[in-house]
């Protein structure tokens, strides 16, 4: 295995944004993956294994809700810390990146935010430290961009709830130990509960033949007559907006692990350049390849700038819905134009385990499409700048 020699590019100074614990976090997050993931993460991949050894790492480092507050596990952390720690995740591979943000944001972000004490208690100190990991049902096999037709529900039998249905393409479901699935109660009204493992009639199958996102653990979630104890309902919120908040605080998350990705594809493409040599000269020095690196770091420096003021926008809690969606939309779009470019700048070497870029843009494939489709977040932008729906 190569060494990790990543350096971040910084061109306009991004830094200077950035405060002293911020920069700690980040550049704790980017050592850890030096030593722990990149090491491995190319073996992993090609034998499409989850690497269940780093989860213990993940949560020493504070990717397992950093911004939960410190008496239920979490760091305590404000919102920029957590796009770094993403953002260097992700840098190091986008499945990594996955297991950590369903952890986060869609697992531990409802139930801090919509479960009672006894709930943050029981389930969000064991989360934080990795002891527990848990997944997110919201997907089903017949609703995808549509969520709020799903058909997974549950019945009042009085002393628990019956739940029936399922929900598939689940990050983490076969390794997770309790699921935040989404549902609609007898009246048609969705709301969450937490689905542990072990309940009779809850079953977790593997996806397996997927070419994305190698290295993360991927499957279903299957519930038969399942009896959930009615204390395992999250009664903070309901509703569709429910599971979609959920899913903001998760695609802010991707946003800044989408442009970890286009940086290393861009340092791994740089440094390929100024090494290779044909006709006598390196290949960074002829016009075409400076044009695909130009443009690499001018994409670059565009998303940093758009995900830090999008963090100081989180961080004052004035961030929209559609501005996550605008972000996470045009870095993920970024990422795989820098991906494929990169891929071409090191020309066959480019799709071999040798190099990141082959795997980064195969999992660009699966961020570019979970999370909120790429056409569906250009149809939020364009219902919240017009204020006309093309849903309906």
């Amino acid at each position: 295995m190569k060494p990790d020699l990543f350096q971040a590019p910084d061109y306009y100074g991004v830094d200077d944004l950035l405060s002293e614990e911020h920069k700690l976090v980040r550049d704790t997050t980017r050592e850890w993956v030096k030593k722990n993931l990149s090491p491995i993460i190319e073996d992993y991949a090609q034998q499409s294994k989850f690497p269940e050894v780093l989860v213990n790492g993940l949560a020493e480092v504070g990717a397992f809700g950093p911004y939960i507050p410190e008496e239920y596990g979490g760091a305590g952390l404000d919102q920029i810390s957590y796009g770094l720690i993403m953002q260097e995740l992700e840098r190091g591979d986008s499945g990594i990146r996955s297991t950590a943000s369903v952890q986060s944001s869609l697992v531990m972000w409802p139930i801090f935010n919509y479960g009672n004490e006894a709930q943050k208690k029981k389930y969000l100190p064991k989360l934080a430290s990795g002891e527990w990991i848990g997944c997110f049902g919201l997907t089903e096999p017949n609703h995808g961009s549509n969520p709020g037709g799903m058909e997974t529900k549950f019945k009042d039998m009085g002393d628990h709830y019956l739940l029936n249905g399922a929900k598939m393409w689940i990050s983490n479901s076969p390794i997770a130990n309790i699921a935040v699935i989404w549902a609609k109660n007898e009246e048609g009204r969705i709301h969450g509960l937490i689905v542990e493992r072990g309940m009779e009639g809850f079953s977790t199958p593997e996806t397996h033949n997927k070419w994305s996102l190698r290295a993360s653990i991927t499957g279903e979630l299957i519930f038969d007559n399942v009896k959930v104890p009615k204390e395992n309902l999250l009664e903070g919120k309901t509703g569709l907006g429910a599971p979609l908040k959920c899913l903001d605080s998760a695609r802010y998350g991707i946003s800044w692990g989408a442009l970890g990705a286009a940086m290393d594809c861009y340092d791994t493409a740089l440094r390929y350049a100024k090494e290779r040599t044909q006709f006598g000269k390196p290949i960074g020095q002829y016009q075409l390849q400076q044009k695909k690196l130009a443009e690499m770091i001018t994409e670059i420096t565009k998303a940093q700038l758009l995900t830090w003021r999008l963090g100081v926008l989180k961080n004052e809690g004035k961030a929209t819905s559609a501005q996550i969606s605008m972000a996470k939309r045009n870095n993920v779009e970024m990422a795989l134009k820098i991906a494929r470019e990169a891929r071409q700048i090191l020309g066959a070497m480019g799709i071999t385990g040798d190099y990141s870029i082959m795997r980064h843009s195969m999992n660009l494939e699966s961020v570019v499409t979970y999370e909120g489709t790429h056409d569906i977040h250009l149809l939020i932008t364009g219902l919240d700048i017009t204020g006309l729906s093309a849903f309906k």
